[in-house]
């Protein structure tokens, strides 16, 4: 196993740590964190912040070393795909429900999530693509990355890093916003990703439906 594998390999290992972590802090009862003086930023929330933030850097990381030093593998092309969806795909679903699980921030201004209908469209998309990609491979195509899944893809990790931060800075700007959960900068970054991640699904599907069809 090379470097930019072993990379990958502990991306997948530090997501599925942090997710039986926020599963066990969010059964502790009566458990309160303070938040980060009068920013809105609990400090849970902060240090997974941080977690993804770094999680998302090293998936650039590996993917720039292997192509540098020559050491793309089949297990590194397996493994990157599966790392980015269990990172993304557990941080969007943590996050439409923060009352459920993090309790221990819905009795404070958490105003800022992801609504289960972003998640179920961005969810949905990436399934249906990676079925699309993998009846190709069997076909002997290969699949590539448009500019339009790049695009998804940087608006999702801004996205759940807005909602991690709890809208912060931009929160600011609107201090007596009625509705920061639907009417906000970090709301409409959501419904950007889950605009783009609903395009590119289309585009992918239009642009390799020959990949559906058999051969006589």
């Amino acid at each position: 196993m090379n470097l930019p594998t072993k990379i990958t390999f502990s991306r997948i290992i530090a997501t599925v740590i942090l997710i039986i972590t926020l599963f066990v802090l969010s059964i502790i009862p009566d458990l309160k964190t303070p938040l980060l003086g009068n920013s809105r930023i609990n400090l849970i929330f902060l240090v997974i912040f941080v977690f993804f933030v770094i999680a998302s850097y090293t998936d650039h990381l590996d993917g720039k070393l292997a192509r540098k030093n020559n050491q793309v593998t089949d297990l590194g092309k397996f493994l990157d795909p599966v790392a980015d969806k269990l990172l993304v795909s557990s941080m969007l679903i943590f996050l439409c429900a923060p009352q459920v699980f993090a309790p221990y921030t819905w009795q404070e201004p958490q105003v800022s999530f992801i609504p289960v209908w972003c998640v179920i469209i961005m969810v949905a998309r990436d399934t249906v693509v990676d079925a699309l990609r993998f009846i190709a491979a069997q076909k002997g195509t290969v699949i590539a990355a448009n500019i339009f899944g790049k695009l998804k893809t940087v608006l999702q990790m801004v996205a759940i890093s807005c909602v991690l931060l709890n809208d912060f800075p931009f929160h600011y700007m609107y201090p007596n916003n009625p509705y920061p959960q639907y009417l906000s900068v970090t709301a409409f970054i959501v419904y950007a990703a889950t605009l783009t991640s609903l395009l590119s699904g289309i585009i992918y599907v239009v642009q390799n439906k020959h990949a559906f069809l058999e051969k006589k």
